[in-house]
């Protein structure tokens, strides 16, 4: 009997360290932060980045730190601001995961859509290097599209249909 309790012991204690695993798995990692990104979740999102991450939009300056980027989701999710996400592809080469998605940052009535490619280093379960990709000239369209939007509704980008 004592054998057969140790048995189940092992098994339930392996089942975790699988489940641990596959959490920590580069694109589940990157799930779980794009989640928590998507639902105002600005701890839990810094949560699951390095202490010492580096996260960089190409073409702005780089920012370093957990604490700093936890900063700006704090400030992405002020009244009256907020943020999506909708991924389209999302796939992995080892600890680094690319993702194919539209995101959009929304202030009051403006919202301003658009396609972003983003890259993630994960390591030990932590975002370490988080680099974004877009078209400035998107943007700008973008804004105008959102700006446009703020007064004619129908004008307004809808959200991206996504597999």
């Amino acid at each position: 009997m004592i054998e057969d309790m140790t048995e189940i012991e092992s098994e339930a204690t392996s089942e975790q360290q699988g489940h641990d695993a596959a959490d920590a798995a580069p694109v589940a990692v990157v799930e779980r932060f794009l989640d928590r990104l998507r639902v105002a979740d600005s701890d839990g999102a810094a949560d699951l980045l390095a202490v010492d991450v580096e996260y960089e939009n190409k073409g702005l300056p780089t920012i370093h730190g957990r604490e700093r980027v936890r900063r700006l989701f704090e400030a992405m999710n002020r009244v009256g601001t907020g943020f999506e996400v909708y991924v389209h592809l999302i796939s992995a080469d080892g600890s680094s995961v690319l993702t194919e998605r539209t995101d959009v940052l929304k202030w009051g009535r403006l919202r301003i859509q658009f396609w972003v490619c983003g890259r993630f280093d994960v390591r030990d379960g932590e975002i370490v290097v988080w680099r974004d990709y877009f078209d400035h000239l998107t943007i700008l369209a973008a804004t105008a599209r959102g700006l446009l939007g703020t007064l004619v509704p129908a004008a307004r980008a809808r959200p991206p249909v996504t597999v």
